[in-house]
């Protein structure tokens, strides 16, 4: 908003000036505006909740429904980052920078993980017009070399509009053991999962929390809260209780269940009464699932027929649909939580609220699932016998689990494929509307209606300034504002039969591209993460998804022109939105792509105790090469004890501490194996003590997985020694990193006694350094020790 004009008189004497308070008011929305509370799931399908046909009782999320409206062509990106980026701007991914992930960040406009000032977010939108605005849950739209303390705010919630935030900053975390972030600092989780702790329950207290603080002071002023809970992304992480309710009802099998949505749907008027099932494996069989140059397709996207399982593989599945169907579940009761609050407070009358999912359920878990993902994320097969081992703690604290790619194609009835897919069944998705009763939004109330008009997450923006009364500025924070490409579906609501307002719609992700024009869709075939690239010989597919919503009747041969007029639209819209350039390069090709850091990578990092986890993003990597680890210490008598060193948790990660008057070192390597070194002397007592871990790497077993003896040393004295191997990929997907004195998050090893986070007592961490240059651990010491005597 430009800056108001001085109305008053100013002289000399206070007694002779007249005042304007207008300039320095702070906003005020209008009165009896509506609040907005925006409800953004993660990775469920389009078919998984029960509103939607699904075999998933969400009970409270029908709630929702049954007081707005369910659209049942509203479609995302394919990718969680990229649709976050729609759905807080209006602007399509591309021109935001979110091509993919904001892990994925290459240095191209299209892909860069950072959204241009210029894309105004909806929160700061509205906070210039009065309403307070709140955040809890997943953000993942900054990139990594910002997730962390050294780094620029700009693109955190709170540099985008948000006035309070809790959750976490990147793609994913445990459920048990959040990487979370409050305002604009690091914190730990208020209790453990022992005492009942789980983050989606944390994230809605703190929902409440935020709402009431501010309505206690001013109970006219209107907010907007972006609830965007880890439900449902892997980890499936749910309380035994919620997992033990859907006990016995996927025993059917994922092809089985399919058939029985689509029944529900057809029923409940969700897809077309001719609506038919593609097959599980939409693309071909393995042998014809190749590429231009006779690439193979990813194994990654295969599906196993579930009468092709043994009865073992059918238990273990079956229990991993129930997880997530306890995690969904689990999810849906704590946002009854929120609208019981809102309700017994009276603000629900007035409250706009907005349920989607940000793309297609996941195919992630590939065709056998996993109990543990960093086994994937390390290019560690996974192992039927192991997992089944594990059934009975799937969604607890010792798994980091997720379902095999069958599931999701059972999720994303009646569609083929999943996440990252430009098929429907990686874009479109649920999304409810359930309109505010009073105020000046009177008129598009909703009462349980479906509406089939198209449209996208681009929509969302528009849809609620408009049905808010609030027009989208010229600039914000003196930057000028590019076109909004959403549409409002505000009229969707009053006439059920009217036209579409969107009339055209693309997509490309990782690869995969797409493009909706009046009724019809062109797509293709080009695996995601495949390397194929080749991209002018892709074989595109036409489908009139007015009539086949299934992508089952491919009609390239019988139409050539409409094919190649939307092929030709395809690259007008794509150019027109800063697509290119194309990337289909493997996730090991991308996550390894050279990016910005904070600081240049060094031969030796310093860390001290009591300071906040540093993200592994921008810590010390001991990947595939040898280090040492020294903590120099003091302790002034016998019965110290803690964690001097820890990087990671329990699927990954390594640690350095003392137990029973002794030094010890544990690398758990990826969750299976924890190899411990114990001392055999116990530990000295004085000033300025130096213990010390280190790696003398001598080989790799297999590529990347670094061998070699790790040693144990009171200064220059060997206390230990052992054989290892080291992970040769991330410690983590969830965010833990590195922390002094203390292993925050997950704990590295189960060999800590009494209480977690075992944090170090009886003496003093002065600091502790990683070396990573390859000199011998004898010429560091005398190194250490030169430095001591300078002190």
């Amino acid at each position: 908003m430009a800056p108001r004009p001085f109305r008053g008189v100013i002289n000399v004497d206070i007694r002779d000036s007249k005042p304007d308070w207008t300039p320095f008011e702070p906003p005020r929305a209008p009165d009896g505006a509506s609040n907005v509370v925006y409800i953004v799931l993660d990775d469920v399908g389009f078919s998984a909740m029960s509103c939607y046909g699904g075999p998933i009782a969400t009970p409270n999320i029908d709630r929702i429904a049954d007081d707005g409206v369910r659209f049942t062509q509203w479609h995302t990106t394919a990718l969680c980052s990229p649709t976050r980026s729609c759905l807080l701007t209006g602007r399509n991914h591309t021109r935001n920078s979110m091509a993919c992930i904001t892990e994925a960040a290459v240095g191209f406009p299209n892909a860069s993980g950072t959204v241009p000032p210029e894309n105004g977010m909806l929160p700061e939108i509205l906070g210039e017009r009065g309403w307070n605005t709140y955040m809890v849950g997943k953000w993942h739209l900054c990139p990594t070399v910002e997730m962390n303390l050294a780094s620029t705010r700009r693109n955190w919630p709170s540099g985008r509009g948000f006035e309070r935030w809790y959750g976490f900053l990147g793609a994913e975390t445990n459920q048990w053991y959040p990487d979370l972030v409050y305002d604009n600092h690091p914190v730990d989780q208020p209790k453990s999962p022992d005492e009942g702790y789980h983050l989606t329950e944390d994230l809605t207290d703190k929902a409440i929390e935020f709402i009431r603080d501010a309505k206690t002071i001013a109970p006219e002023k209107p907010f907007f809260l972006y609830y965007a809970p880890g439900a449902a992304h892997a980890p499936h992480h749910a309380p035994k209780e919620w997992i033990s309710r859907f006990a016995g009802q996927f025993d059917m099998g994922y092809e089985a269940m399919r058939v029985q949505t689509l029944a529900r749907q057809k029923e409940l008027g969700i897809v077309p009464q001719d609506t038919e099932l593609p097959p599980i494996n939409p693309l071909g069989t393995p042998e014809t699932r190749t590429g231009p140059n006779g690439q193979p397709f990813p194994p990654l996207d295969e599906t196993r027929p579930w009468d092709s399982l043994d009865d073992d593989e059918k238990r273990l599945f079956t229990r991993m649909a129930e997880v997530y169907a306890g995690f969904l579940a689990h999810a849906d009761h704590h946002i009854g939580r929120l609208l019981d609050y809102l309700e017994e407070s009276g603000q629900r009358d007035n409250t706009m609220i907005i349920v989607v999912s940000d793309n297609g359920a996941s195919g992630e878990g590939g065709p056998d699932g996993s109990i543990n993902e960093m086994k994937f994320a390390n290019g560690i097969p996974d192992d039927m016998q192991s997992n089944l081992a594990m059934l009975d703690e799937l969604g607890g604290t010792r798994t980091y689990n997720h379902y095999p790619n069958g599931w999701a194609m059972a999720f994303n009835t009646p569609f083929k494929m999943w996440k990252r897919y430009e098929f429907n069944g990686g874009t479109a998705d649920p999304c409810i509307i359930s309109w505010p009763t009073a105020g000046a939004a009177a008129d598009v109330a909703g009462n349980g209606q479906l509406r089939h008009q198209y449209h996208h997450a681009i929509d969302i923006v528009p849809t609620i300034l408009d049905t808010l009364g609030v027009e989208a500025p010229d600039t914000i924070k003196g930057h000028v504002q590019s076109r909004i490409d959403g549409v409002s579906m505000r009229y969707s609501i009053g006439d059920p039969s009217a036209p579409s307002a969107r009339t055209t719609q693309f997509y490309s992700m990782l690869g995969s591209r797409g493009i909706w024009h009046d009724g019809w869709k062109a797509v293709t075939t080009h695996p995601t993460l495949s390397g194929w690239s080749d991209f002018n010989n892709d074989t595109w597919e036409l489908y009139h998804v007015d009539v086949d919503r299934a992508e089952l009747h491919d009609l390239a041969e019988e139409q050539p022109d409409k094919l190649r007029e939307l092929v030709s639209l395809w690259y007008a819209e794509a150019g027109d939105n800063g697509a290119f350039p194309l990337d289909d390069r493997s996730a090991l090709e991308i996550m390894i792509t050279p990016r910005p850091q904070v600081t240049a990578e060094r031969d030796r990092y310093i860390y001290y105790p009591n300071t906040a986890e540093v993200p592994e993003q921008q810590a010390v990597n001991v990947r595939n090469r040898s280090f040492s680890i020294g903590a120099l210490v003091d302790i002034p008598a016998p019965g110290a004890q803690g964690v001097l060193f820890a990087h990671g948790s329990r699927f990954g990660g390594h640690a350095l501490y003392v137990k029973e008057g002794r030094l010890h070192y544990v690398n758990n390597f990826v969750g299976l194996t924890e190899q411990k070194i114990d001392g055999t002397v116990d530990l000295p007592t004085g000033e300025k003590l130096l213990l010390a871990a280190s790696f003398d790497k001598d080989g790799e077993d297999p590529k990347g997985v670094a061998t070699g003896i790790l040693s144990l040393y009171h200064a220059d004295r060997k206390v230990g020694e052992g054989r290892i191997k080291t992970q040769p990929g991330l410690y983590s997907l969830a965010g833990e990193g590195l922390c002094v004195g203390r292993d925050s998050g997950e704990a590295v090893t189960s060999d800590y006694p009494g209480e977690h986070p075992f944090a170090f007592t009886g003496g003093t961490i002065r600091r502790v350094a990683v070396d990573v240059s390859g000199d011998l651990y004898v010429d560091l010491e005398r190194e250490a020790q030169a430095m001591m005597a300078r002190e």
